[in-house]
């Protein structure tokens, strides 16, 4: 089975999103790229009192200090495509409304003819919390959980109703109606969230770090699906984040995905061999501008389908 790719759109600050993005996407789609991604960041501290990924003392990069609004982004590029999937990969959960959030993406599914896949995380950074969040970071999981049940309320038949902390719905027609059952992408990070992605999710989105890693993930996800009873296969789309360099990167410190186009492509293709159905590749942070991206995309492309996945 081929391996679907994926092509994260242009939101960091080297680019101009009202051009790029769209421009980005058409091409994306003519490469023959399966879907666009976006992600959420909302904020950059200065200075940061905590590092990246909550990792003390690991830097923030500075291409983060202006990412633009995911759902915006994945707007401009539903207009001037018509087969790509739409993902989000991750939008943080607790940083939105439930019930607003649930219209947003059932308004682009329907208007995008169907095409939505929203992945879904609790994010990490304390600054965005304090900024936008609906509930203490303490919470983060409790939010999830409630915005995948409003998801389901507001996605599902008329009439609509809800109650729970953060959300309630009186019995209420709400539409558009999304095209079709939006499926939910969520992490495993923890028993806790891997439960929660068996029981409610259609899928898993893990992060890149290592075909062995994940290989061995992938493995423990299935049995616990088993374990807990679930008939629906677990769906699959591995979220890649690239450091591209022009030339090999020597050294053997080499971080998975961090090189050339080449040993870019071998790390894609280790990974394709675990099982997953598809792996986002986030090409965008390295790359001056949208031409060289577009460029960098179908060189990644077309050495990836040379290579079998």
């Amino acid at each position: 089975m081929t391996t679907r790719l994926g092509l994260g759109l242009p939101q960091m600050k080297q680019y101009d999103i009202g051009r790029d993005i769209p421009a980005v996407a058409r091409a994306a789609e003519r490469i023959g790229y399966d879907s666009l991604w976006v992600f959420e960041r909302i904020l950059f501290p200065e200075p940061a009192r905590q590092g990246l990924y909550g990792v003390p003392g690991l830097p923030w990069p500075d291409q983060y200090r202006s990412v633009a609004d995911p759902l915006v982004s994945l707007t401009l590029a539903a207009a001037v495509t018509e087969r790509a999937r739409l993902g989000t990969s991750v939008l943080v959960a607790p940083l939105h409304v439930p019930f607003q959030l649930a219209r947003a993406l059932a308004s682009l599914d329907a208007a995008s003819g169907g095409r939505v896949v929203a992945g879904l995380g609790t994010g990490w950074s304390h600054d965005e919390y304090a900024a936008a969040g609906v509930a203490p970071f303490e919470q983060r999981g409790k939010v999830l959980d409630e915005l995948l049940d409003v998801c389901a309320a507001v996605w599902g038949p008329d009439p609509v109703a809800y109650e729970g902390e953060l959300t309630t719905i009186a019995p209420s027609v709400v539409g558009p109606k999304p095209a079709r059952p939006i499926p939910v992408l969520l992490p495993a990070n923890s028993p806790r969230s891997a439960r929660r992605l068996v029981d409610r999710a259609a899928g898993w989105m893990p992060g890149a770090a290592g075909a062995d890693a994940l290989a061995e993930q992938w493995k423990g996800l299935r049995e616990l699906a088993e374990e807990r009873g679930r008939k629906d296969p677990i769906q699959s789309v591995l979220r890649v984040n690239t450091v591209y360099t022009r030339e090999d990167y020597v050294g053997e410190d080499r971080r998975p995905f961090q090189g050339s186009v080449a040993q870019i492509v071998e790390d894609l293709v280790a990974h394709a061999e675990v099982g997953l159905e598809e792996m986002l590749i986030d090409l965008q942070g390295r790359v001056r501008d949208a031409e060289e991206l577009t460029d960098l995309a179908a060189e990644v492309y077309e050495t990836a389908r040379a290579a079998g996945v």
